[in-house]
């Protein structure tokens, strides 16, 4: 059973910089890692993703630019690398793992572990 722990969420001003981190435990079997957040009353929405397979980074279109997305295939770990954050960007933000196809990178069936997530809050 693979087990994702994040850290690194908090409370910030906007403009100012965060950096999540993700380990994941108990299973070698995955094929990428991702990032998605849940603002209040909306939906779990993709943020970024690094496939370990195939060597590629994806990005969701509203924080390309701001949001990097790093990580160790050899430690399980991946994190985010968040700029410039806007009051706009509060919500829990989730790690996944799994092992995602090309049509699933970008979606939460492409990824069969989640993490308990972590805040993070941006005030104005």
């Amino acid at each position: 059973q693979v087990r994702l722990v994040e850290s690194g969420g908090g409370l910030v001003q906007a403009g100012a910089s965060l950096r999540l981190s993700c380990a994941a435990s108990g299973s070698t079997e995955i094929g990428a890692m991702a990032w998605f957040r849940q603002a209040p009353g909306k939906e779990r929405e993709f943020l970024a993703s690094r496939r370990w397979s195939v060597g590629t980074t994806h990005y969701a279109t509203s924080v390309k630019g701001r949001f990097f997305i790093s990580g160790d295939k050899a430690k399980s770990t991946v994190d985010l690398q968040m700029d410039n954050l806007k009051p706009e960007d509060t919500a829990v933000y989730y790690c996944a793992a799994g092992r995602p196809i090309l049509s699933t990178v970008t979606t939460m069936r492409g990824y069969s572990h989640w993490g308990q997530g972590t805040h993070v809050t941006v005030s104005s």
